[in-house]
Protein backbone atom coordinates (compact mmCIF):
# COMPACT_ATOMS: atom_id res chain seq x y z
CA UNK A 1 0.00 0.00 0.00
CA UNK A 2 1.56 3.53 -1.08
CA UNK A 3 0.17 5.02 2.01
CA UNK A 4 2.29 2.48 4.19
CA UNK A 5 5.47 3.23 2.48
CA UNK A 6 5.32 6.97 3.88
CA UNK A 7 4.07 5.55 7.32
CA UNK A 8 7.36 3.03 7.62
CA UNK A 9 9.72 5.67 8.92
CA UNK A 10 6.92 6.01 11.86
CA UNK A 11 7.55 2.03 12.58
CA UNK A 12 11.15 1.44 11.61
CA UNK A 13 11.70 2.95 15.30
CA UNK A 14 13.19 0.49 17.35
CA UNK A 15 13.19 2.63 20.99
CA UNK A 16 9.33 3.50 20.84
CA UNK A 17 9.16 6.49 22.99
CA UNK A 18 7.32 10.05 22.92
CA UNK A 19 9.92 11.27 20.52
CA UNK A 20 8.32 7.87 18.15
CA UNK A 21 4.91 10.15 18.05
CA UNK A 22 7.06 12.79 16.06
CA UNK A 23 8.78 10.56 13.75
CA UNK A 24 6.82 10.56 10.48
CA UNK A 25 7.93 11.14 6.60
CA UNK A 26 6.65 15.10 5.83
CA UNK A 27 4.67 13.48 2.99
CA UNK A 28 2.60 11.90 5.56
CA UNK A 29 2.38 15.13 7.64
CA UNK A 30 0.70 17.14 4.32
CA UNK A 31 -1.58 13.98 3.69
CA UNK A 32 -3.08 14.47 7.20
CA UNK A 33 -3.15 17.90 6.83
CA UNK A 34 -4.98 17.59 3.24
CA UNK A 35 -7.32 14.92 4.64
CA UNK A 36 -8.13 16.74 8.02
CA UNK A 37 -9.06 19.80 5.72
CA UNK A 38 -11.09 17.95 4.09
CA UNK A 39 -12.98 16.46 6.72
CA UNK A 40 -13.46 19.54 8.11
CA UNK A 41 -14.90 20.83 5.16
CA UNK A 42 -16.93 17.88 4.70
CA UNK A 43 -18.42 17.84 7.75
CA UNK A 44 -18.40 21.42 8.73
CA UNK A 45 -16.61 21.21 12.22
CA UNK A 46 -16.30 24.74 13.64
CA UNK A 47 -12.56 25.72 14.30
CA UNK A 48 -12.64 25.61 18.09
CA UNK A 49 -13.67 21.83 17.76
CA UNK A 50 -11.11 21.09 15.29
CA UNK A 51 -8.14 22.54 17.21
CA UNK A 52 -9.74 21.02 20.50
CA UNK A 53 -9.67 17.86 18.53
CA UNK A 54 -5.95 18.12 17.34
CA UNK A 55 -5.10 19.36 20.36
CA UNK A 56 -6.14 15.94 22.16
CA UNK A 57 -5.03 14.27 19.31
CA UNK A 58 -1.17 15.32 19.89
CA UNK A 59 -1.25 14.47 23.51
CA UNK A 60 -2.70 10.96 23.42
CA UNK A 61 0.22 10.39 20.99
CA UNK A 62 2.83 11.53 23.12
CA UNK A 63 0.94 9.52 26.22
CA UNK A 64 0.39 6.05 23.89
CA UNK A 65 4.07 6.30 22.32
CA UNK A 66 5.42 7.00 26.20
CA UNK A 67 7.80 4.20 27.75
CA UNK A 68 6.00 4.44 30.77
CA UNK A 69 4.65 1.62 32.70
CA UNK A 70 0.92 2.39 33.99
CA UNK A 71 -0.13 0.70 37.55
CA UNK A 72 -2.54 -2.41 36.16
CA UNK A 73 -5.78 -1.14 37.94
CA UNK A 74 -5.21 2.64 35.74
CA UNK A 75 -3.82 0.89 32.87
CA UNK A 76 -6.99 -1.31 32.54
CA UNK A 77 -9.40 1.71 34.04
CA UNK A 78 -8.21 4.83 32.14
CA UNK A 79 -8.07 1.85 28.65
CA UNK A 80 -11.41 1.81 28.63
CA UNK A 81 -11.53 5.06 27.85
CA UNK A 82 -8.80 6.11 25.59
CA UNK A 83 -5.38 4.24 24.01
CA UNK A 84 -2.62 3.34 26.54
CA UNK A 85 0.58 2.76 26.03
CA UNK A 86 0.57 -0.31 26.77
CA UNK A 87 -2.11 -1.48 23.99
CA UNK A 88 -0.72 1.10 21.34
CA UNK A 89 3.04 -0.71 21.82
CA UNK A 90 1.33 -4.14 20.38
CA UNK A 91 0.53 -2.05 17.09
CA UNK A 92 4.73 -1.15 17.36
CA UNK A 93 5.80 -5.02 17.50
CA UNK A 94 8.02 -5.86 14.54
CA UNK A 95 6.07 -8.94 12.98
CA UNK A 96 2.57 -9.32 11.80
CA UNK A 97 -0.38 -9.49 12.86
CA UNK A 98 0.84 -7.44 15.59
CA UNK A 99 1.08 -4.28 13.12
CA UNK A 100 -2.10 -4.82 11.94
CA UNK A 101 -3.69 -4.02 15.35
CA UNK A 102 -4.75 -1.56 17.76
CA UNK A 103 -5.01 0.87 15.39
CA UNK A 104 -6.93 3.81 18.04
CA UNK A 105 -5.06 6.98 18.43
CA UNK A 106 -7.56 8.50 20.56
CA UNK A 107 -10.43 5.78 21.35
CA UNK A 108 -10.13 2.34 22.30
CA UNK A 109 -13.90 1.10 21.38
CA UNK A 110 -12.86 1.45 17.36
CA UNK A 111 -10.05 -1.64 17.80
CA UNK A 112 -13.48 -3.21 19.54
CA UNK A 113 -15.40 -2.62 17.14
CA UNK A 114 -13.48 -3.79 14.40
CA UNK A 115 -12.34 -6.83 15.37
CA UNK A 116 -8.32 -5.33 15.68
CA UNK A 117 -8.12 -5.45 19.25
CA UNK A 118 -4.64 -7.62 20.19
CA UNK A 119 -3.19 -8.17 23.54
CA UNK A 120 0.36 -9.18 24.12
CA UNK A 121 2.32 -8.96 27.38
CA UNK A 122 4.98 -5.64 27.50
CA UNK A 123 7.98 -8.10 27.66
CA UNK A 124 7.07 -10.39 24.11
CA UNK A 125 6.94 -7.09 22.06
CA UNK A 126 10.19 -6.18 19.80
CA UNK A 127 9.87 -2.96 18.22
CA UNK A 128 10.76 -1.99 14.85
CA UNK A 129 9.94 -3.70 11.19
CA UNK A 130 11.14 -7.55 10.35
CA UNK A 131 11.52 -6.35 6.78
CA UNK A 132 13.51 -3.48 7.34
CA UNK A 133 17.13 -3.15 6.45
CA UNK A 134 18.89 -1.36 9.19
CA UNK A 135 21.87 -0.67 6.77
CA UNK A 136 19.35 2.37 4.74
CA UNK A 137 18.35 3.47 8.29
CA UNK A 138 20.09 7.18 7.88
CA UNK A 139 17.96 10.50 7.32
CA UNK A 140 18.24 10.14 3.49
CA UNK A 141 17.34 6.77 2.84
CA UNK A 142 13.81 7.05 4.98
CA UNK A 143 12.75 9.73 3.24
CA UNK A 144 13.37 7.94 0.17
CA UNK A 145 11.56 4.70 0.94
CA UNK A 146 8.30 6.15 -0.55
CA UNK A 147 9.78 6.28 -3.63
CA UNK A 148 12.17 3.40 -3.39
CA UNK A 149 10.01 1.03 -1.98
CA UNK A 150 10.86 -0.88 1.62
CA UNK A 151 14.35 -2.20 1.11
CA UNK A 152 13.88 -5.94 2.40
CA UNK A 153 16.56 -8.21 4.58
CA UNK A 154 18.25 -10.55 2.74
CA UNK A 155 16.99 -13.67 5.21
CA UNK A 156 13.18 -12.91 5.31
Amino acid sequence: HWMWKFHVIHHSDENVDTTTALRHHPGESVFRAVFTLLAVLVVGAPMWMVMVYQSFSAFLSQFNHSNVRLPDWFNKTIGRLVITPDMHRVHHHAELPYTDANYGNIFPFWDYIFGTYSRLDREKIEYGLDVFDKDHDSIGDLLGLPFDGLRYRQDK
